[in-house]
Formats: C-alpha cells, sequence, structure tokens
C-alpha cells in the first residue's frame, strides 16, 4: 500500500518536474495520455500515480526514476539544463519559424523518448490525412531536410503549404511527377506548387495510450 506521504511527495516531484519542463498541466497531461484532472491530483497528493505512469514519465520526458521515487539524485537524465537538447532530447515544436531549423533555445518545451537520434524534432500531428499511420494526437518525430538532401518515394514528409500550414504528406514520385500523397484513401493527393517548402522527413511516430 503506497503511504500518503510517498504520495504526496512523489506528486510534488512531479510537479518539479513539468515546471521545470515549461509545460502546463494540459500540455503535461496529453503528453503523457491522461486527463488534466487525474494530473492536477497527483501533483496535489490526492490521487497515487501508477507504475505504468512513472515509466511513462520516465521515457517520455527522461525524468531520472530514482529521483521521481526516492527524491536522490538530479531530477532529469544526463542532466542537460539550458540550450539545445543532446543525447535523447527534441525541441517541440507548435509552429515552423520561416527561419527553421534556426530555432531559438528559449522556445522551453522539449521531448524525450528512448534512442533518440541527434538533431531531431518534434511536432504533434493534428487531423486523420495520415490515419492509420499517424493518428491525430501522435507525437512525430522528423530530421530537418537540407536543400542538398534526397527524397525516397515513399518517404513521410512535413511540409508548409501555400498558406504557411505544416502538414504530413507522403512523398510519392511517378514517372518523374511529385505528389503529396495522403494515407488516408478519404483525400486526395496534391502536386505540391512553388509555395510548398519540404520541413524534414519522418523517422519515428509515438502514441498515446490511455491508461
Amino acid at each position: 500500500m503506497i503511504s500518503g506521504e510517498y504520495q504526496t511527495e512523489t506528486g510534488a516531484r512531479i510537479r518539479k518536474a513539468r515546471l521545470a519542463l515549461g509545460l502546463t498541466q494540459k500540455e503535461f497531461a496529453n503528453s503523457l495520455g491522461i486527463v488534466q484532472g487525474f494530473l492536477s491530483g497527483i501533483e496535489t497528493g490526492r490521487k497515487s500515480p501508477s507504475d505504468t505512469l512513472l515509466i511513462a514519465l520516465t521515457h517520455t520526458h527522461g525524468i531520472n526514476p530514482v529521483w521521481l521515487t526516492q527524491g536522490t539524485g538530479e531530477p532529469f537524465k544526463g542532466e542537460a539544463s539550458s540550450g539545445a537538447p543532446a543525447g535523447g532530447k527534441a525541441p517541440l515544436l507548435e509552429v515552423i519559424p520561416e527561419n527553421f531549423p534556426q530555432v531559438s533555445g528559449e522556445s522551453g518545451s522539449y521531448i524525450s523518448v528512448p534512442n533518440l537520434p541527434d538533431g531531431c524534432y518534434a511536432i504533434v500531428c493534428y487531423g486523420d490525412f495520415m490515419a492509420p499511420t499517424i493518428r491525430d494526437g501522435d507525437l512525430v518525430i522528423f530530421t530537418p531536410f537540407t536543400p542538398d538532401g534526397e527524397k525516397k518515394s515513399g518517404d513521410i514528409v512535413l511540409v508548409n503549404n501555400r498558406w504557411g500550414e505544416p502538414i504530413l504528406r507522403r512523398y510519392r514520385l511517378k514517372d518523374a511527377d511529385v505528389y503529396l500523397a495522403p494515407d488516408n484513401p478519404a483525400y486526395a493527393p496534391f502536386r505540391p506548387d512553388d509555395g510548398t517548402r519540404t520541413i524534414g522527413t519522418v523517422v519515428e511516430v509515438w502514441r498515446k495510450v490511455l491508461i
């Protein structure tokens, strides 16, 4: 049985970690696949975090499990206090800056997942254009595309459309013609125009699972 003192102290450390990551309760809860009200109860010591949630905290945000449960050591694994993240952390972008991949280090939000390649960025997928491969709310990890980079037919790419919106599509090359195609057959592919800018290539997708 979990003691009230352990429950309160663990909740306080979870809150401290969230604040250090610069995330609101809603953002933090969404990243873990739980509702904000449950997170609030954990942080105030009224509810107890499950073992599954503790594992999610260590894998998703790189929180030191020993510090999380016992209060000893550094709060984050491989503590990196500022600047560009390294060793498993990637900036979580809400919008794609015009000068991307030059991203301000003051953005504050980072994600951490196991074996994350260096130089990656993350964005949350909205919509069902790439379902079932990528679903609404999935966390998408991508590497920046460079002018001399090469796209392969079948790659999933992140592009800014003519209205400046970041969208995910599958790069298709057919008879020297380029198409950007959704995986969801309810939507039609389109040919990129001069206003379409390739941002990056998707390398991993992480999905929230409600527990």
